[in-house]
């Protein structure tokens, strides 16, 4: 019973922060900060498809950009926006990595630099896109569709921010 309790509160709180996102009255990388059991379970629930335009708007990047890094089908994509459904799993993972991305790099900024008018989304479009050293040559982009690339990848951000980046 209790346990029931805490699941619908904690739900709550999930599905009010994926509205506050959505609206626009919360920053992408907001989602970086939350405790990693709720990011875990908002990625089984499913991100809203609506999220995608809003993330790629935030990047300013297009809708197909943004699809092509994180491997979703377009059609499956704008599908579930017209219906307003939920993303699946693997597909909500995969946004979620890009969130957490931009979260990790608004994070380094905020405790490392000067924030005054950086745009973490931005930033991280731009950079998604140049080939880096570290990857042997790759685009960082190109590792974005799976997990173990999504690992790699924030590890070399992880790496930029310590000065060990090679």
């Amino acid at each position: 019973m209790a346990t029931d309790v805490k699941y619908r509160a904690a739900q709550r709180i999930r599905v009010k922060l994926l509205r506050d996102v959505l609206g626009r009255r919360m920053p992408f990388a907001a989602l970086y900060d939350v405790d990693p059991i709720e990011r875990v379970a908002i990625v089984k629930e499913g991100l809203p498809a609506g999220l995608l335009p809003v993330l790629a708007e935030d990047m300013s990047i297009s809708k197909e950009q943004l699809y092509t890094t994180i491997g979703v089908a377009r059609a499956t994509v704008d599908r579930k926006i017209r219906q307003q459904s939920l993303l699946s799993q693997d597909e909500s993972e995969r946004v979620m990595g890009i969130a957490r991305l931009v979260g990790q790099v608004d994070e380094i900024v905020r405790t490392s630099g000067d924030p005054e008018g950086f745009d973490a989304a931005k930033w991280v479009a731009a950079w998604l896109d140049r080939p880096q050293a570290a990857l042997g040559g790759k685009r960082p982009a190109e590792l974005m569709d799976t997990a173990e690339g999504r690992g790699i990848v924030s590890g070399l951000v992880a790496q930029m921010q310590s000065g060990a980046y090679a």
